[in-house]
Protein backbone atom coordinates (compact mmCIF):
# COMPACT_ATOMS: atom_id res chain seq x y z
CA UNK A 1 0.00 0.00 0.00
CA UNK A 2 2.85 2.17 0.03
CA UNK A 3 2.64 3.43 -3.55
CA UNK A 4 -1.11 4.64 -2.21
CA UNK A 5 -1.45 8.36 -2.86
CA UNK A 6 -2.03 10.31 1.06
CA UNK A 7 -5.71 10.78 1.68
CA UNK A 8 -6.50 14.35 2.65
CA UNK A 9 -10.34 13.33 3.52
CA UNK A 10 -11.41 11.57 6.55
CA UNK A 11 -12.31 8.12 5.74
CA UNK A 12 -15.70 7.05 7.48
CA UNK A 13 -14.75 4.13 9.81
CA UNK A 14 -17.43 1.33 10.21
CA UNK A 15 -18.02 -0.93 12.97
CA UNK A 16 -16.23 -3.87 11.53
CA UNK A 17 -12.87 -1.65 10.91
CA UNK A 18 -13.18 -0.93 14.80
CA UNK A 19 -13.80 -4.67 15.97
CA UNK A 20 -10.60 -6.01 12.87
CA UNK A 21 -8.65 -2.97 14.57
CA UNK A 22 -9.30 -3.97 18.02
CA UNK A 23 -8.80 -7.90 17.48
CA UNK A 24 -5.13 -6.63 16.03
CA UNK A 25 -4.13 -5.31 19.84
CA UNK A 26 -3.24 -8.20 21.73
CA UNK A 27 -4.20 -8.04 25.65
CA UNK A 28 -6.11 -6.04 28.13
CA UNK A 29 -7.15 -3.03 26.73
CA UNK A 30 -7.57 0.17 29.40
CA UNK A 31 -9.25 2.79 26.93
CA UNK A 32 -6.77 6.01 27.38
CA UNK A 33 -6.31 8.48 24.59
CA UNK A 34 -3.42 6.61 23.90
CA UNK A 35 -5.10 3.29 23.29
CA UNK A 36 -7.92 5.70 21.56
CA UNK A 37 -5.13 6.80 19.57
CA UNK A 38 -3.78 3.46 18.47
CA UNK A 39 -7.48 1.66 17.68
CA UNK A 40 -7.56 4.42 15.27
CA UNK A 41 -4.47 4.15 13.45
CA UNK A 42 -4.99 0.43 13.13
CA UNK A 43 -9.08 1.29 12.14
CA UNK A 44 -8.09 4.12 9.69
CA UNK A 45 -5.62 1.46 7.96
CA UNK A 46 -8.41 -1.09 7.74
CA UNK A 47 -10.84 1.35 6.34
CA UNK A 48 -8.29 2.68 3.48
CA UNK A 49 -7.46 -0.72 2.72
CA UNK A 50 -11.27 -1.97 2.88
CA UNK A 51 -12.11 0.97 0.57
CA UNK A 52 -9.09 0.76 -1.68
CA UNK A 53 -9.98 -2.73 -2.40
CA UNK A 54 -13.81 -2.58 -2.85
CA UNK A 55 -13.68 0.27 -4.55
CA UNK A 56 -13.71 -0.09 -8.76
CA UNK A 57 -12.75 2.60 -11.73
CA UNK A 58 -16.28 1.98 -12.48
CA UNK A 59 -17.09 3.23 -9.78
CA UNK A 60 -15.34 6.65 -10.10
CA UNK A 61 -14.30 7.33 -13.62
CA UNK A 62 -15.25 10.06 -15.67
CA UNK A 63 -18.25 8.18 -18.41
CA UNK A 64 -17.79 11.65 -20.55
CA UNK A 65 -14.16 11.62 -21.95
CA UNK A 66 -13.15 14.20 -24.10
CA UNK A 67 -11.15 12.31 -27.36
CA UNK A 68 -8.93 12.57 -30.36
CA UNK A 69 -8.62 10.42 -33.71
CA UNK A 70 -5.25 9.18 -34.91
CA UNK A 71 -5.78 11.73 -37.46
CA UNK A 72 -6.86 14.87 -35.98
CA UNK A 73 -4.44 18.06 -36.33
CA UNK A 74 -2.08 18.69 -33.51
CA UNK A 75 -3.44 22.31 -33.94
CA UNK A 76 -6.59 21.31 -32.98
CA UNK A 77 -5.39 18.71 -30.42
CA UNK A 78 -3.81 21.95 -28.72
CA UNK A 79 -6.34 23.95 -29.07
CA UNK A 80 -9.09 21.36 -27.49
CA UNK A 81 -6.40 20.77 -24.40
CA UNK A 82 -6.50 24.50 -24.03
CA UNK A 83 -10.24 25.12 -24.12
CA UNK A 84 -11.02 22.59 -22.12
CA UNK A 85 -7.97 23.11 -19.53
CA UNK A 86 -6.70 19.55 -19.51
CA UNK A 87 -3.41 18.39 -20.04
CA UNK A 88 -4.13 14.99 -22.18
CA UNK A 89 -6.45 12.63 -23.75
CA UNK A 90 -7.08 9.02 -25.12
CA UNK A 91 -6.71 9.02 -28.65
CA UNK A 92 -9.16 6.19 -30.27
CA UNK A 93 -10.61 4.46 -33.35
CA UNK A 94 -14.19 5.05 -35.12
CA UNK A 95 -14.83 1.74 -32.96
CA UNK A 96 -13.65 3.89 -29.77
CA UNK A 97 -11.33 1.47 -29.52
CA UNK A 98 -8.23 2.94 -27.21
CA UNK A 99 -4.67 3.70 -29.55
CA UNK A 100 -2.93 5.68 -27.08
CA UNK A 101 -2.87 8.67 -25.15
CA UNK A 102 -1.54 12.31 -26.14
CA UNK A 103 -0.71 14.99 -23.44
CA UNK A 104 1.30 18.44 -23.04
CA UNK A 105 3.97 16.14 -21.97
CA UNK A 106 4.11 14.43 -25.80
CA UNK A 107 4.28 18.17 -27.32
CA UNK A 108 6.69 19.17 -25.04
CA UNK A 109 8.77 16.28 -25.71
CA UNK A 110 8.21 16.41 -29.55
CA UNK A 111 8.91 20.16 -29.67
CA UNK A 112 12.55 19.79 -28.19
CA UNK A 113 15.42 18.05 -28.59
CA UNK A 114 14.30 14.94 -27.17
CA UNK A 115 15.63 15.83 -23.91
CA UNK A 116 14.51 18.82 -23.75
CA UNK A 117 11.54 17.45 -21.20
CA UNK A 118 9.64 20.86 -19.62
CA UNK A 119 7.96 24.24 -20.38
CA UNK A 120 10.67 26.02 -19.64
CA UNK A 121 13.45 24.20 -21.96
CA UNK A 122 11.51 24.78 -24.84
CA UNK A 123 11.19 28.69 -23.99
CA UNK A 124 14.99 28.44 -23.94
CA UNK A 125 14.95 26.91 -27.16
CA UNK A 126 13.27 29.22 -28.66
CA UNK A 127 15.03 32.04 -27.82
CA UNK A 128 18.31 30.61 -28.45
CA UNK A 129 16.80 29.94 -32.12
CA UNK A 130 14.94 31.99 -35.04
CA UNK A 131 11.61 31.22 -35.39
CA UNK A 132 8.88 28.91 -33.49
CA UNK A 133 9.95 25.36 -33.18
CA UNK A 134 5.81 24.13 -32.91
CA UNK A 135 6.08 25.21 -36.34
CA UNK A 136 7.48 22.15 -37.65
CA UNK A 137 4.41 20.34 -36.08
CA UNK A 138 1.66 22.26 -38.08
CA UNK A 139 1.54 19.13 -40.25
CA UNK A 140 1.37 15.90 -37.81
CA UNK A 141 -1.45 14.77 -36.22
CA UNK A 142 -2.20 12.55 -32.93
CA UNK A 143 -1.23 9.40 -34.42
CA UNK A 144 2.60 11.03 -35.04
CA UNK A 145 3.77 12.02 -31.59
CA UNK A 146 0.98 10.37 -28.87
CA UNK A 147 2.04 7.48 -26.56
CA UNK A 148 1.38 4.42 -27.69
CA UNK A 149 0.08 2.02 -26.53
CA UNK A 150 -2.11 3.27 -23.59
CA UNK A 151 -1.66 2.42 -20.23
CA UNK A 152 -5.30 1.30 -19.41
CA UNK A 153 -7.47 -0.41 -16.58
CA UNK A 154 -10.59 -2.78 -16.73
CA UNK A 155 -13.90 -1.51 -15.10
CA UNK A 156 -13.64 -3.90 -12.26
CA UNK A 157 -9.92 -2.94 -11.39
CA UNK A 158 -9.53 -1.70 -7.51
CA UNK A 159 -8.71 1.78 -6.74
CA UNK A 160 -5.30 0.27 -5.19
CA UNK A 161 -4.27 -1.48 -8.43
CA UNK A 162 -4.97 1.98 -9.95
CA UNK A 163 -3.08 4.25 -7.79
CA UNK A 164 0.07 2.16 -7.79
CA UNK A 165 -0.52 2.11 -11.60
CA UNK A 166 -0.42 5.95 -11.84
CA UNK A 167 2.24 6.18 -9.03
CA UNK A 168 4.36 3.21 -10.72
CA UNK A 169 4.05 4.75 -14.29
CA UNK A 170 3.87 8.85 -13.32
CA UNK A 171 1.15 9.24 -15.27
CA UNK A 172 -1.47 11.57 -14.57
CA UNK A 173 -4.43 9.48 -15.78
CA UNK A 174 -5.64 6.27 -17.25
CA UNK A 175 -8.18 5.21 -19.80
CA UNK A 176 -10.86 2.39 -18.45
CA UNK A 177 -11.70 0.29 -21.17
CA UNK A 178 -13.82 -3.10 -22.04
CA UNK A 179 -11.72 -6.42 -22.62
CA UNK A 180 -11.72 -5.85 -26.09
CA UNK A 181 -9.80 -2.14 -25.81
CA UNK A 182 -12.65 -0.31 -26.09
CA UNK A 183 -13.27 3.29 -23.93
CA UNK A 184 -15.66 3.21 -21.02
CA UNK A 185 -14.43 6.43 -18.94
CA UNK A 186 -11.27 7.61 -17.89
CA UNK A 187 -9.47 8.31 -13.89
CA UNK A 188 -7.24 10.92 -13.12
CA UNK A 189 -4.94 11.88 -9.85
CA UNK A 190 -7.59 14.19 -8.84
CA UNK A 191 -10.67 11.15 -9.24
CA UNK A 192 -8.49 9.24 -6.41
CA UNK A 193 -8.39 11.94 -4.17
CA UNK A 194 -12.32 12.91 -4.57
CA UNK A 195 -13.79 8.87 -4.68
CA UNK A 196 -12.71 9.24 -0.45
CA UNK A 197 -14.60 12.33 -0.10
CA UNK A 198 -17.54 11.31 -2.24
CA UNK A 199 -18.15 8.19 -1.46
CA UNK A 200 -19.40 6.53 2.07
CA UNK A 201 -17.47 3.92 3.99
Amino acid sequence: MKNLPIDPCPVNISDEDIFEAMKEIRGYLDITPGDFKEIYGFAFRQAYKRLTQTIRAKDIMTSKVITVGNDTPLRDVADLLYRHDISGVPVVDQDQRVKGIISENDFIFHMGDHETRSFMGIVADCLKNTGCIALTMRKQTAGDIMTSPAVTVGEASPLSEIASLLSGKNIRRVPVTTSDGRLKGIISRVDLIQSFCSLDA
